[in-house]
């Protein structure tokens, strides 16, 4: 950093620590005494790499192939612009292997977050733009530096374009998302970027701004450039066999199951996402961390991933082949690496936990922050830890952080570790390699080694190189190898180089590996049309047992136009109907006969199974947006025929489809009146209810008809609704028509519906209709009427409430004034408040959710209890202590006890001071879906206890030493919530301070 930037900084500080609150404490901990706090998995030593005073504020690095370490030091976050980011370079002066010099290989970067080798040099991406840096004359510093692209979007730090990787397919990749919208820092990060281009051509091909949120991979020397169909945070990753694996905040890990190319070629199918969620244990997923006093924030959501980053599969060939098929995932607040394990889960994945209830690596030092993995030339996993004493962004933060002076703390720190099994030998490769140097037959070698960062940087050199001679070569290899990673890497190898061989291609199609045979149908599509031999070659792989195999060969054949390829996407999807991927794969085609495939549809004996009602539902509509009448005319009058109760699911599903995509459709037709007319009736006299509502979802759209018999239909919704023995699927079709053809009129009718002996259904249908017909005055009622509303009508409301700016101040003031819980608002709803666009709005919810009171009369016991909260407690005596004083309303982990209150697991991470206060203050905040209430029944009789459930004719209410009771609304007179808690107050009298020092250790110690 040159002496400019570097005053800039210190002044930065310096204007921060003007305003600082408290004195910030720095630990003392020595890089070397840090590797005391981990927990690690058996089998598996770390060791410290690299630390200060050689790097600081590491997010990124790259190991090139001299065996130079690159280092990206992000200086600058969270709030500083001012061009103090830097890229150094790691040596080993004296040829023991250890980093013992540092050389800044390029500074003056705004806020630099990820690296790549590239040809002579290194991509970086710098937000707005995406940098080449050269060392060109061997000093280890950059003297050359080229704008590749720019436009990206400068937002937020946490959301912008990151991780630069180079695929298997020679693409350069992307990490990138929408940028944010910021509310308090929005001089500094409001920018929304512009469209991304390569700056120095003339006539460059463009992207929209900012890529419209999306990742965006190109290709520098061809200067190619394509937006992608997903979007990421800061996880960027391949596996293998060069699927997608990205993930955000709150989302550790999923997969882009179907390329964006294949979605584009068919712009009229709507796909909400390309990719899929694979965590088969939540998501957000709970974290096991063993951080000692934690600094959370206000909106950090503890116990589960909230800053899910660094994604990175393992193929390093030194751990236990077990790890072969493990992702690694950083989350730095929690001060952990997550391991998951990823199988094949049809077209997609699933990945589960390797460690039950604990973690791969944890730290006790809650500045320990893992942001990013990268598998070495040595097979092992080096772990950058940015190692700050804040990770959240200050536009997540209080105002007391914001201006505390802390937010830089540990800005001059930084280290990366390295992990290997305990038997593994010290590192041998830093300025140790001489790759570079190789003859393109020993890279065409390594193309089959079993560590992927040999493979991935041999393909690199070898299409950087780009010596065509070498065909006859790779071609030899690729038939030979054994490996199975050589045919692969060979492959790609020659595609890259622009000589792709068929030969090679055919044999990756008949390869005995999954994985190669996927890739080979991709390699094929490009030489279809001066080979379409290979058709025939594709068309062999229809009954492929492997699932992803099957679904890229109907994304590739989509492609193409001939009976036999159309026939084959038709079987293919037959095949897979029940898999959501293959039904949008086979609709991405280019030329798949709708209105064929729907009628075989409808004539099928399972033409009431769920998947086959998605797949009519998506070819209604996707016939509907050709606004042929005749096809439109169809489609209403197959739908809306009355065949009485049986099989006729998928009638509904054609109405649901064309009302899904009425916006598209030109509903201006000759016939439209009777069609609406048609469509009134059969809402109040087909025999599915279904169908009914299905009729309702279009007229919502279309409108309903100018007639005079109208009003027949609206005396006989009347007559439904105050029929008690009319049916639930009849009376929401009612409640949803008379607010459709004459709202203001049955207003009163649809607020006397909000009783609690009608069905939740149409208690909810009625108040979202109500709250659209009577918006000045429903917040108001909702406050008085809180009391009276079971658990599912109250989320209802609060999404009423949240949905204006007149409402969410009408619910503050509630809230202020305690006539609602805050309970009621759940964690996102809290930080959606918290975030608000309005000041003066942020500022009361802030003040709401993070400064609630404590009662004057426990706040000398609490006070008492904490003083002893410093003395470690004894998990094994606090046992004792939680069976004789929680156990008969508690559970751990859903053990030990009884299961009528909270689970005591669900809160093992939150901070002890928080705990405590729970305790001893229990009326301070009632756990969500705790609150006692009072059933009053028609015969008089009154009943109490925590409702657990709720359907559409009856609640379910667990009764403290008793039973759960089943109670049908029909029976209810009033429901009653009676603003307290069953946890008793007063347990200072019970436990001692060390009790309670032992209890707090036992609910807290990880399963």
């Amino acid at each position: 950093m040159n002496h400019k930037k570097r005053l800039v900084l210190i002044l930065f500080h310096l204007i921060l620590f003007l305003g600082c609150q408290k004195k910030t404490e720095i630990p003392t901990q020595t890089p070397e005494q840090i590797l005391q706090s981990f927990e690690i998995a058996d089998g598996f030593k770390l060791e410290l790499f690299v630390s200060e005073p050689l790097i600081a504020d590491p997010v990124a690095m790259e190991i090139d192939e001299y065996g130079r370490l690159y280092v990206v030091q992000l200086h600058g976050y969270p709030l500083d612009k001012g061009q103090t980011g830097s890229v150094k370079i790691i040596l080993d002066s004296d040829g023991d292997g250890r980093p013992d010099k540092a050389v800044t290989f390029a500074d003056n970067l705004t806020m630099p977050n990820g690296i790549m080798r590239w040809k002579k040099g290194v991509i970086v991406t710098d937000a707005p733009n995406v940098l080449y840096l050269e060392d060109s004359d061997g000093d280890h510093v950059a003297d050359i530096r080229d704008t590749l692209l720019t436009g990206f979007a400068l937002s937020n730090p946490q959301h912008k374009v990151n991780t630069p990787i180079y695929g298997l397919d020679n693409w350069i990749y992307l990490g990138n998302e929408p940028a944010t919208t910021p509310k308090i820092f929005v001089d500094e990060f409001g920018d929304k970027g512009e469209e991304i281009r390569y700056p120095k051509l003339s006539n460059s091909p463009s992207l929209p701004r900012n890529a419209n949120g999306r990742r965006v991979r190109f290709k520098p020397d061809d200067h190619q450039i394509e937006m992608l169909a997903s979007a990421t945070q800061y996880s960027n990753a391949q596996d293998r066999w060069g699927r997608h694996f990205l993930g955000n905040n709150t989302n550790h890990i999923f997969h882009e199951v179907i390329h964006g190319k294949y979605l584009q070629r068919n712009p009229f199918l709507d796909v909400v996402s390309a990719t899929q969620t694979i965590s088969s244990y939540g998501m957000p997923a709970d974290v096991f961390p063993i951080t000692e006093n934690p600094d959370y924030q206000i909106f950090t959501s503890i116990g589960v991933f909230t800053s899910a980053c660094g994604v990175t599969f393992y193929d390093g060939n030194l751990f236990p082949s077990s790890f072969e098929s493990v992702a690694f995932v950083a989350e730095p607040v929690s001060n952990i690496v997550h391991a998951c394990v990823v199988e094949s889960y049809g077209p997609t994945f699933r990945a589960n936990r390797v460690y039950d209830q604990k973690e791969f690596l944890a730290s006790r030092d809650p500045w320990f922050r893992p942001v990013n993995h990268y598998i070495g030339p040595d097979g092992a996993l080096y772990i950058v830890d940015y190692h700050r004493r804040y990770i959240e962004h200050p536009e997540w933060m209080g105002e007391d952080v914001i201006n505390s002076g802390a937010l830089y703390d540990g800005s001059d720190r930084g280290r990366i570790f390295r992990l290997t099994p305990t038997n593994a030998l010290v590192a041998n490769w830093l300025n140790n390699l001489q790759l570079g140097d190789a003859g393109n037959h020993e890279l065409i070698s390594l193309l089959g080694h079993p560590n992927k960062w040999y493979r991935k940087t041999a393909q690199r050199l070898l299409v950087h190189r780009k010596d065509a001679s070498l065909r006859e070569d790779l071609i030899k290899f690729a038939c030979e190898d054994t490996t199975g990673f050589g045919r692969l890497h060979a492959a790609w190898t020659l595609e890259g180089m622009g000589i792709p061989s068929k030969e090679v291609i055919i044999l990756l199609l008949r390869d005995p590996i999954p994985g190669n045979r996927e890739n080979g149908i991709t390699m094929a599509e490009s030489l279809l049309k001066s080979h379409p031999e290979l058709i025939k070659e594709l068309l062999k792989l229809k009954r492929d047992p492997d699932a992803r195999v099957r679904f890229q060969l109907v994304c590739t054949l989509g492609e193409l136009n001939s009976p036999e390829a159309n026939n084959t996407i038709e079987e293919l999807l037959f095949a897979d109907l029940q898999d959501n991927w293959f039904q949008i794969a086979a609709l991405s085609s280019r030329n798949l006969d709708y209105k064929k495939l729907l009628n075989k549809l409808i004539n099928s004996p399972q033409n009431s199974d769920r998947a086959v009602l998605t797949l009519i539902e998506r070819l209604s509509g996707l016939i509907g947006i050709n606004n042929i009448e005749s096809d439109i005319n169809f489609l209403i009058t197959k739908a809306i025929e009355n065949r009485g109760k049986n099989n006729v699911a998928w009638q509904a599903s054609i109405l649901n489809g064309l009302a899904g995509r009425a916006r598209s459709i030109n509903f201006n037709l000759k016939s439209i009146e009777k069609i609406k007319e048609n469509l009134v009736a059969t809402a109040f006299s087909h025999g599915s209810g279904d169908v009914r509502s299905a009729s309702l979802n279009l007229l919502e759209i279309i409108g309903l008809p100018d007639a005079e018999h109208l009003r027949t239909y609206e005396h006989e919704a009347l007559n439904r609704l105050q029929n008690k023995g009319s049916a639930d699927a009849d009376k929401l079709v009612s409640v949803r028509f008379l607010a459709l053809s004459n709202p203001t009129r049955y207003k009163d009718t649809l607020y006397g519906l909000l009783s609690v002996d009608q069905s939740i259904d149409v208690q909810k249908t009625s108040l979202r209709l109500v709250s659209e017909i009577d918006s000045g005055q429903i917040g108001r009622y909702l406050v008085d009427h809180w009391s009276e509303f079971s658990p599912q009508l109250r989320d209802t409301g609060i999404a009423i409430f949240l949905k204006n700016e007149t409402n969410i101040r009408t619910l503050l003031s509630a809230l202020e004034e305690k006539n609602i819980d805050i309970s009621s608002i759940n964690f996102y709803q809290q930080i959606s408040l918290m975030m608000n666009e309005k000041e003066e709005i942020r500022k009361r919810a802030r003040k709401i959710f993070s400064n609630t009171p404590i009662d004057k009369s426990r706040k000398e016991v609490i006070s008492k209890y904490r003083s002893g909260l410093g003395k470690p407690g004894n998990p094994a005596q606090g046992e004792a202590v939680f069976r004789n004083n929680c156990s008969t309303c508690h559970q751990i982990g859903g053990k030990k006890g009884t299961d009528f209150g909270p689970d005591l697991s669900t809160i093992r991470n939150r901070r002890l001071e928080s705990i405590l206060t729970d305790i001893l203050d229990p009326a301070l905040s009632i756990a969500d879906g705790y609150e006692l209430w009072e059933i009053q029944l028609q015969n008089g009789e009154t009943k109490q206890g925590i409702i657990a459930s709720e359907t559409p004719s009856s609640i379910v209410l667990k009764i403290y030493g008793l039973d759960s009771e089943t109670i049908n609304r029909q029976e209810i007179q009033s429901v009653r919530a009676l603003g307290i808690t069953l946890m008793p107050v007063g347990l200072e009298n019970t436990i001692s301070v060390e009790e309670m020092n032992d209890l707090l250790a036992f609910i807290t110690k990880p399963l």
